[in-house]
């Protein structure tokens, strides 16, 4: 049986943590930032940390357990 290779893709977005959980930074952060207040702009610069059924998907996708 061959090797399951790494989602590249997911490599660069995702991390997982060492508790095998899935940190993610928040989306809307990118573009048009002019009219969105300091405190929305800052509450967006914090990853989340996810431990659903997709984000076990992600993890086994980037080569962890889960």
């Amino acid at each position: 049986m061959p090797k399951m290779k790494t989602h590249r893709s997911s490599r660069k977005r995702f991390r997982v943590t060492a508790t095998g959980k899935l940190r993610r930074h928040q989306a809307g952060k990118r573009h048009l930032l002019s009219h969105k207040s300091g405190s929305r702009k800052r509450h967006l610069r914090t990853s989340m940390i996810k431990q659903t059924a997709i984000a076990k998907t992600y993890v086994t996708l980037l080569g962890g357990s889960c």
